[in-house]
């Protein structure tokens, strides 16, 4: 099985509007059990389970309170997160991946890639920056969270040190989610204000339910949440290149990825 998944990590995948996200096995586990993660790219909550694979790996680490602890796999290993649990709370996983590309063959792909995530960007823009309309690439990288609730499961959300973040403002295992699960979204030191966040509702039978809302002026955000589903949230900023960037990967325009996945509990 590791080979195989190894050479499913290797192999180039199409992202177009795709998702690398972090789905735990479980998102509740005992005190001296494991946290198990696969580390998964595809959309609308479905996708292929790729292997760790060290050097497309920027920062791993599982944060509980002020507790910090790097996560080292080996390559090949799937699932991508297999590390003991770290006493009592709610454990937050983060994960960064490498800059990797993608070309596109012609404007109108991208248009609609830009459409979907909410993207600042037209073909006027495009052309008045002197790019050409086929045959051109973008960079991505991406931020990926999960919250997995260890014994009581008690604890907060915070800054992992990601580029761009999702921060959960309440724990969707303790914390009374009646009027909504409020998160909060960053780009470096600050809140992104009146930007799109999409949320990826999974219920018990893998129906999907993909669903927009907007951040406001504290970069926050309520998404409205039921008991015994999972959830996924996106959102993605969009950027110039460093000149470095740009030299290294042909790349004329830069995405960054934040994402958080968790689950609601069943009373």
């Amino acid at each position: 099985m590791r080979s195989i998944a190894l050479i499913l990590a290797l192999l180039p995948c199409p992202v177009l509007a795709h998702e690398l996200w972090l789905e735990p096995v479980t998102f509740a586990v005992p005190i001296d059990g494991m946290l198990v993660a696969d580390i998964v790219n595809g959309q609308k909550f479905t996708g292929i389970k790729l292997a760790y694979l060290g050097p497309r790996v920027v920062h791993y680490a599982v944060f509980n309170g002020e507790a910090a602890i790097e996560v080292t796999m080996r390559d090949g290993d799937t699932p991508g997160l297999q590390v003991p649990a770290n006493g009592d709370g709610l454990h937050v996983v983060a994960y960064q991946a490498a800059v990797a590309t993608v070309d596109y063959a012609e404007w109108a792909k991208f248009e609609s890639f830009a459409l979907h995530k909410d993207l600042p960007v037209t073909l006027a823009d495009h052309m008045a920056s002197g790019f050409p309309e086929t045959d051109f690439i973008e960079a991505y990288a991406r931020f990926s969270k999960t919250l997995i609730a260890v014994g009581s499961g008690a604890g907060a959300d915070r800054r992992t040190g990601l580029e761009t973040e999702l921060v959960a403002l309440a724990n969707p295992y303790t914390d009374d989610l009646s009027a909504g699960f409020p998160v909060q979204l960053f780009y470096q030191a600050d809140p992104r204000a009146d930007e799109q966040i999409e949320v990826f509702d999974r219920a018990p039978d893998n129906t999907v339910t993909i669903t927009t809302l907007r951040t406001h002026a504290e970069g926050i955000a309520l998404v409205p949440v039921i008991a015994g589903h999972d959830y996924m949230l996106d959102a993605v900023v969009l950027r110039a290149p460093t000149p470095e960037l740009a030299a290294d990967t042909g790349a004329i325009y830069e995405t960054l990825w934040a994402n958080l996945t968790f689950t609601v509990p069943l009373p």
